[in-house]
């Protein structure tokens, strides 16, 4: 078992001399802990996991954003991350009284598979951890091709859910809000090929922003042979709280394609009309394995 750790372990790279991947200004930090209990939307898991602090992605939208006490921060997001170093040490702590049968979500907020981890490695460390020494329940969000590089990993802990964000079938629209993230087109090769593979999957539509062809996105979104999905709103409340540089964009573009709760309805009817079993809002989110 501590030989097939070690191989998981070469992987994690942590390279302290890089200090940009992409637009992101790159730190390390010492966590004083890695799993948190969880509470309110996700309090039916046991616990989160943030190997990151901080995405480059920087939707435009990211709630996770406004997590951060630091104005600066917020007013920069996308544009840094910071990796929490003694990740996997601290992890390594829990064989004493493993983690077995806790359902844990990776990740609420931050994307364990953002640009620096193919640098990094962390988030592929704590998964070998997770395969060689707890029967754990996990779910994975992400919105990166760079997952399937782990379906290895997912196939040895076993019960595990990835879910990938698709948000919208449209690459301007995608573009305006989602800036720096791999293409629609990617993600869903990327779905089907950790289906494919064995590992359930869940595409989540969260939030959704608009759509060309409701129906034809729904048709794309089966075809990975995904069989369970989640839909959320896009609040054109909380428009002011656009960050990460692309606001004036999105706006501009919610704008152009008449956005509104109304709008969202019907195309969720259409989509529904193909997808009838879908899930919403928190139940939508409940651990499924």
């Amino acid at each position: 078992m501590s030989d097939q750790l070690d191989l998981f372990e070469e992987s994690y790279l942590m390279p302290k001399n890089r200090e940009k991947i992409g637009q992101a200004e790159l730190t390390y930090k010492t966590s004083s802990g890695i799993l948190t209990k969880t509470t309110g939307f996700m309090d039916t898991y046991d616990f989160s996991l943030n190997p990151y602090s901080g995405c480059s992605f920087g939707c435009t939208y990211c709630y996770a954003a406004f997590f951060t006490r630091d104005k600066l921060k917020i007013e920069n997001w996308g544009k840094w991350v910071e990796v929490k170093e003694n990740a996997l040490e601290l992890l390594k702590k829990k064989r004493k009284k493993p983690l077995h049968d806790k359902v844990i979500y990776m990740s609420s907020v931050t994307d364990p598979y953002q640009p620096a981890e193919k640098h990094i490695g962390l988030t592929r460390a704590l998964l070998g951890e997770f395969a060689a020494y707890h029967k754990i329940r996990l779910v994975v969000q992400t919105r990166s091709p760079l997952v399937t590089r782990d379906i290895d990993l997912f196939q040895k802990i076993g019960r595990v859910q990835v879910n990938m964000t698709i948000t919208t079938d449209d690459e301007e629209v995608r573009r305006a809000f989602e800036p720096t993230c791999p293409a629609n087109e990617r993600r869903l090769a990327a779905i089907q090929e950790v289906n494919e593979a064995g590992v359930q999957t869940c595409i989540t539509m969260t939030p959704l922003l608009p759509v060309k062809d409701p129906f034809q996105f729904a048709q794309d979104l089966k075809a990975t042979g995904t069989e369970r999905f989640i839909i959320q709103p896009f609040h054109t409340s909380r428009k002011g709280r656009f960050v990460a540089g692309t606001g004036a964009r999105a706006l501009e573009v919610m704008e152009e394609y008449n956005w509104s709760e109304e709008r969202y309805m019907e195309i969720l009817e259409v989509i529904k009309e193909q997808i009838p079993d879908i899930g919403e809002g928190k139940t939508g989110f409940a651990p499924p394995i």
